[in-house]
């Protein structure tokens, strides 16, 4: 329903609003300042000069990889993350990246740590999370079945110097070792500046891979699955099939693909204005390329399912404008486990990792692609399933799930002719040339 829509486009405008608010507008940097973060009085038990001198000794253990990441200029290289996580757990930590494409050292330990909770012993461990431009360090700590988490954020400054950035405690009101093999926690803390904004506590929400996963199933991960993901885009959130293209929206895809294609964004925006539509014109040649590279789908069926204009031998493409935003905070894909078909194929078991969801699968689907020469693919089907085990096997039947089982909430369909028409029939629409590529 439209209202529906325009209900998410306010919703995206005021999260939108509260996160420049609180990043700060106008002229002023939105950089975190590198200052160190002083303790206030509900917090100074906790916070004291032997936080920042383990953390000062954990930099230390990989400055050198930092210092060669930086004059090489591959900060948040993979292999530098890689070796970053792999030094700390030779040094004796558990740790594991922010983005969860590293096995995590020394997980025993955590495993551990979760049996103390489930046992209601007492027990503490740290555990160091790798980020972009610094690290994380939980040192949690349980008693009596109950965890609480003391989070450091410390991060380099522009002179290399390590700043503790921001430090908080809290208890976790969610705590579960998951069947896929996360950890994942969450609680609230008060600080002023969120709660000026929200009236409420701000929340942390954590998950992290504690089994280790098949290196091929990340490879493939990243190769066919993590770069599409599921923004924008319902490749991965609806059933089809070369035989039955069902709900697939190529208007999504040309907009998803193109970038990758040609290394440059599409170039045709939606107005700024509320009552003003866009439409273009794309050439059959270009929007077809994008499509057929990726996909096998024939011409007559590519143009039943889109809008053709054959007197222009041209597709008509309108931009994603404000009334089919989505929310920013969505799951990203795990390929958990795969299988290489006769036909060449592959298929690919994935979960949908939900952080702030509190779940390491919000849901599951199984992917077929099609390796093609020289490093291209195509996508050979989709399809929704109910429930997988953590090494990716089938817990009952097959079956697809039930659309009203299946939450995409975040996600929104482009207009429809019907509601296009209804939000800009009545202005004028601006049509707009040709797109070419160098």
């Amino acid at each position: 329903m439209l209202w529906q829509k325009n209900r998410r486009f306010f919703l995206f405008i005021m999260i939108t609003m509260t996160m420049l608010m609180m990043a700060g507008c106008g002229n002023e940097s939105t950089e975190k300042p590198d200052v160190e973060i002083t303790s206030s009085e509900e917090t100074a038990g906790f916070f004291d000069e032997n936080d920042h001198a383990e953390a000062e000794r954990i930099a230390a253990i990989f400055r050198d990889i930092c210092d060669e990441a930086v004059n090489r200029n591959t900060w948040g290289n993979l292999d530098t993350i890689r070796r970053m996580v792999a030094r700390l757990g030779e040094n004796g930590y558990v740790a594991v990246d922010s983005e969860n494409q590293v096995n995590m050292t020394r997980p025993g330990q955590v495993l551990e740590f979760c049996q103390a909770v489930d046992e209601k012993e007492n027990d503490e461990i740290t555990i160091i999370v790798t980020t972009e431009s610094g690290f994380r360090k939980f040192d949690l700590k349980t008693e009596n079945g109950n965890v609480n988490i003391v989070r450091g954020y410390y991060q380099y400054g522009q002179n290399g110097d390590l700043k503790n950035q921001n430090m908080v405690s809290y208890s976790a009101d969610f705590w579960q070792y998951t069947e896929e093999g996360y950890l994942i926690f969450e609680g609230s803390y008060f600080l002023d500046e969120d709660f000026a904004l929200t009236l409420s506590d701000a929340q942390e929400y954590t998950a992290l891979r504690v089994l280790p996963l098949d290196e091929k199933c990340r490879e493939l991960n990243r190769r066919y699955i993590l770069p599409v993901g599921y923004k924008q885009n319902n490749i991965f959130l609806c059933d089809w099939s070369e035989e039955d293209f069902g709900g697939l929206d190529f208007y999504d895809i040309f907009d998803r693909f193109y970038p990758m294609l040609h290394s440059q964004p599409v170039n045709f925006a939606a107005e700024e204005s509320l009552e003003a539509g866009t439409v273009y014109q794309i050439p059959e040649n270009i929007f077809e390329n994008v499509i057929c590279t990726y996909f096998n789908v024939d011409m007559e069926t590519l143009r039943l399912k889109t809008k053709y204009a054959s007197e222009h031998m041209a597709y008509e493409y309108r931009p994603r404008g404000v009334y089919e935003v989505e929310y920013p905070d969505i799951p990203y894909p795990e390929v958990v486990n795969y299988t290489e078909n006769q036909d060449g194929t592959i298929t690919l078991n994935v979960n949908a990792v939900y952080p702030n969801g509190n779940t390491s699968k919000a849901f599951s689907h199984r992917t077929v692609i099609r390796p093609l020469n020289e490093d291209g693919f195509q996508y050979v089907s989709n399809e929704r399933i109910s429930l997988l085990s953590a090494d990716g096997k089938e817990e009952q039947p097959e079956h697809a799930l039930p659309e009203e089982d299946y939450n995409i909430w975040w996600h929104s369909d482009r207009l429809t002719e019907e509601e296009w028409q209804a939000v800009y029939g009545g202005a004028d629409e601006k049509t707009e040339g040709v797109l070419s590529v160098p």
